[in-house]
């Protein structure tokens, strides 16, 4: 029985962090897997490192954190733009890339390349945060 509790709270938990909070009107990825490698809570703080990996053509969708991400590229290029539409940064195999938290940086991932883009991420976020919260699309012609 005490397995099966600890069981399905793992599920719960794996569960709560995959998904992100709904918007309306929230642009969601398309293209776009992640896989957990290891999660640790420290001091209210969640330390998640994740593989994220966008097929040609996908985008992460818009987006904020509500804690900052590190981030480096293991293949792929990655175009990341801001929402005010303006291009933020093209980042290439073995660049780093961060992300500040907050809903003043809401921003987009998006594959442009011929080849999918790896990603090794490590989220720093309040304990119990989720990984994002989608927004709208504040305007730009692209998702």
């Amino acid at each position: 029985m005490r397995r099966t509790a600890m069981t399905l709270a793992a599920a719960v938990a794996v569960s709560a962090l995959t998904s992100t909070a709904p918007v309306a009107g929230a642009t969601p990825p398309s293209g776009v897997t992640g896989t957990i490698i290891s999660k640790t809570t420290a001091n209210g703080k969640d330390y998640i490192l994740r593989e994220i990996t966008i097929a040609p053509g996908g985008s992460t969708g818009w987006h904020h954190h509500l804690g900052t991400l590190y981030g480096v590229v293991r293949g792929g290029t990655l175009t990341h733009n801001r929402s005010d539409c303006s291009l933020d940064g093209i980042y290439e195999t073995g660049d780093p890339i961060v992300e500040q938290p907050g809903t003043d940086n809401v921003h987009v991932g998006r594959n442009l390349g011929p080849t999918p883009i790896v990603l090794d991420v490590l989220y720093v976020l309040p304990e119990g945060a989720p990984l994002s919260v989608d927004d709208p699309n504040p305007g730009c012609d692209y998702q």
